[in-house]
């Protein structure tokens, strides 16, 4: 049976896989993302590295050289000469070999070979997971690791009697690596780690009842060896990606701009590495705010006397911030103290209190108690005459450079600073609204009342001059990448993959909510063919997806109705079969549920492969629910019994010749939905306007090429 089911997710997962041999979906991506570890060129991406590095590696196998850039959808492989075959291949075996692992899964957890087949259908004939299989993409990755730690976990709990063995810890361990590859593969793989977390929890608390009769010891022993292989062998495994992932990515490329300056000058080619050079006082510099990028900017023009609003301002200069490259960019660095003539005491260096004079007018930056243009609560910038030493001290400034230790040099380029004001404590901030016309619709700079503002982060962009007689030192300039630790660059990562992860808030046409993923209420385009009018449309199978809503229903029901009559002192379900409803089918909901429900409290962009894994765990249960209907009998025991055992009578399930009727009828019905949905999920053939209404089964699908449907009038 099992070799049958293999087979045909094989034959349905390759087939046609060299079609469309065009760019699909977020190929744009995870493409790209491969062909820069076979460049070695750094970049930037909220998920884990295992599953890029595993499409890396298969492109590097299949002889592809990394120079296609995986710009745009719809970009050709064939007439770039792309070996995509043999990196889409990786997926679809993947995809492939989870099948007989759910087959597995339901055979190891005591259900019937019929039951385990049904499970193992509702994967294989479901167009969702073949389509996300067939691509380039870290779904199937997931998915399969996912299952294998789902199937670990089961073969480490059946050997509990065998506790401490070879056996034993070899399925511990396992659990633990497959756990950290599912993890590695994708973020949302630590739903994985959740759900076994759970489950040991569990499983401890059981260990820890008395009336079990174990000492403390005992259950010591137990913590200890869960800690070891579910805690410190899947970090250690899921560390090795990142080391892995760092030591090929040793170039420049498109994440340089995303990581800290330190982190920056570890690479091959750096901006930052190569062109950063010490500033020295009265250098004329230009500075750029980190995040929006506008030069630090003045002009002769003047604040009006009176805002919209009714407010008063200062009349000062203007400063503001401007996208562009001007002569009124320009900033010379006045010292506060007394410098040597020459030599590295002429270095500006952190925590030194600076003054910045605006070349073109020769007036001084300055901030003080009156509110900005724009932002009532905090302070005006403006400039001050550099002749007039009656506001001295509001021309002071502290450099704070950031992640600098006493007495760092400031540079050019790699210094990340913030400019706190000498006696209001204001950091100098600014924001993309624009001011109105009489400040040309640049943006405001003001002063932030936090003097730690993160967004307050500015660097130098170009020292336009020095008065140094040492130049600008171009001996200086590093050209050996440096070094730092690799646990600093696995911080500084995982911190960013975090925060760029949760903002992940667009909008998007194709974004849909968790409620919505079970129903199949709607799914994504996608790729499309103008021409030919193909298309690809991810959507599951929709006979598969209803019934594991059903069954999640049906178990449920079961579950409440069987706790209330044991309230009232009536058995309806033998001991056998409430113990494998609560345990075998209780943890394939727990999965369900730890994969799924966290989705509910995120506010980033969320879609229908989103909710894949959660669909494997509904197939298992379904397939247990389907066992309870069709029989109250089950195969016991299942674990491996030891030595001190107290055996009960064995039980073997027995459903008839209704099993494999209703199985076989589910699977034609099954199969025949996949069929009709297959030109959208192997994008071809091509269907004309009538036939794309046919295969929308819900009206919210959004299919490409559908026809215009006209009332008619009577």
């Amino acid at each position: 049976m099992v070799g049958v089911l293999t087979a045909i997710a094989f034959a349905l997962r390759f087939y046609k896989i060299n079609q469309p041999d065009q760019v699909v979906f977020d190929e744009v991506h995870f493409g790209k993302f491969a062909s820069f570890y076979i460049t070695r060129e750094y970049y930037f991406d909220v998920h884990p590295p295992f599953a890029k590095l595993l499409f890396g590696l298969a492109g590097w196998f299949v002889g592809f050289d990394g120079h296609f850039t995986f710009e745009n959808i719809g970009d050709n492989y064939t007439d770039n000469h792309v070996p995509y075959v043999g990196m889409r291949a990786l997926p679809a075996i993947l995809g492939s070999l989870t099948v007989p692992v759910v087959y597995a899964i339901m055979k190891e957890t005591g259900y019937s070979t019929i039951i385990a087949a049904f499970s193992a259908c509702i994967i294989l004939f479901d167009n969702a997971h073949i389509a996300q299989s067939r691509l380039i993409l870290l779904d199937a990755t997931l998915i399969f690791f996912m299952s294998l730690t789902i199937y670990s976990y089961v073969r480490f709990r059946k050997l509990r009697y065998w506790e401490f063995t070879v056996e034993w810890w070899s399925w511990l361990i396992a659990t633990g690596f497959f756990m950290a590859c599912t993890w590695g593969a994708k973020v949302n793989g630590i739903l994985t780690v959740a759900t076994i977390g759970i489950a040991v929890l569990v499983d401890l608390w059981d260990i820890l009842d008395h009336k079990k009769g174990f000492t403390m010891e005992h259950f010591w022993k137990h913590f200890m060896a869960r800690a070891v292989g579910l805690i410190v062998v899947p970090f250690i495994i899921y560390l090795s990606f990142f080391y892995v992932h760092f030591a090929v990515l040793t170039r420049s490329g498109t994440g340089d701009s995303f990581m800290s300056p330190a982190f920056q000058e570890t690479l091959i080619g750096n901006e930052l590495l190569m062109n950063s050079q010490e500033l020295r006082y009265y250098d004329v510099v230009t500075m750029k705010h980190k995040d929006t990028k506008v030069f630090l900017h003045s002009h002769p023009d003047h604040y009006p006397l009176q805002y919209d609003d009714g407010r008063i301002s200062s009349q000062g200069q203007q400063v503001t911030g401007y996208g562009h490259d001007d002569m009124n960019n320009h900033w010379q660095i006045i010292p506060t103290k007394a410098l040597p003539e020459a030599g590295r005491g002429r270095v500006v260096r952190h925590e030194d209190v600076i003054q910045l004079l605006h070349v073109n007018t020769q007036t001084l930056l300055l901030t003080h108690d009156v509110a900005s243009p724009l932002m009532p609560t905090n302070q005006e910038f403006t400039t001050w005459p550099k002749d007039d030493h009656s506001r001295h001290n509001d021309t002071l400034f502290y450099l704070h450079i950031i992640d600098a230790d006493s007495e760092d040099p400031w540079k050019s380029k790699s210094s990340h600073f913030r400019l706190v004001h000498g006696p209001t404590r204001v950091s100098m901030w600014t924001h993309s609204k624009q001011l109105p016309e009489w400040a040309f619709k640049q943006q405001e700079i003001n002063g932030n009342k936090n003097p730690t503002e993160k967004s307050a982060t500015w660097f130098v962009d170009q020292v336009i001059s020095t008065e140094s007689s040492e130049g600008l030192s171009g001996e200086q300039v590093p050209k050996e990448p440096k070094k730092i630790s690799f646990f600093r660059k696995f911080a500084e990562l995982q911190l960013l993959m975090l925060q760029h992860n949760a903002g992940l808030t667009s909008s998007h046409p194709y974004a849909s909510g968790p409620i919505n993923w079970p129903f199949l209420i709607s799914g994504i385009s996608f790729w499309t063919d103008n021409d030919a009018q193909k298309q690809i449309y991810l959507i599951g199978n929709i006979v598969g997806w209803w019934t594991c809503v059903i069954a999640l229903s049906i178990y449920v029901g079961i579950m409440g109705a069987d706790l209330l009559a044991r309230r009232r002192g009536i058995e309806p379900i033998p001991d056998a079969a409430r113990g494998r409803l609560w345990n075998s089918a209780g943890f394939f909901l727990l999965i369900w549920a730890v994969h799924y429900l966290p989705f509910f409290l995120m506010n980033r962009q969320l879609f229908i492969h989103h909710y894949l894994p959660s669909h494997l765990a509904s197939a298992l249960l379904a397939g247990s629910v389907l066992s309870f209907v069709l029989s109250d009998t089950v195969n016991y025991p299942i674990s491996i019994v030891g030595r001190w055992t107290k055996m009960r009578k064995s039980e073997y399930a027995d459903l008839g010749m209704k099993g494999p009727v209703v199985v076989g009828v589910f699977t034609f019905i099954l199969f025949l939905m996949f069929l009709y949905m297959t030109p959208l999920t192997y994008g071809t053939p091509g269907l004309d306007g009538e036939t794309v209404n046919g295969k929308r089964l819900l009206s919210s699908w959004t299919l490409h090429f559908a026809a215009k449907e006209i009332a008619e009038v009577s």
